[in-house]
């Protein structure tokens, strides 16, 4: 499986990504392990979906970050 998350970092910003160990990827945001978040934190996990491929996952991750995916985040996820 693959997920595609978002987070709510601490400046009330959101953070989209990917990975196939969710549980695992949150825990590295949390410790600040990831360069983008660890300034932000703390996080919190506020969406996250499965996907069976890889590229079903990062297809949607683009989608999320791009202009009609903002709107989609904002009116359905969040």
């Amino acid at each position: 499986m693959f997920y595609v998350y978002i987070l709510q970092l601490r400046d009330e910003s959101f953070y989209i990504g990917y990975s196939s160990d969710l549980k695992l990827r949150i825990l590295e945001h949390k410790r600040g392990n990831v360069d983008s978040t660890k300034n932000l934190r703390p996080i919190k996990l506020i969406y996250y979906s499965a996907f069976a491929t890889q590229k079903k996952a990062t297809d949607f991750e683009k989608y999320l970050k791009s202009s009609s995916g903002f709107t989609f985040r904002n009116k359905r996820l969040i």
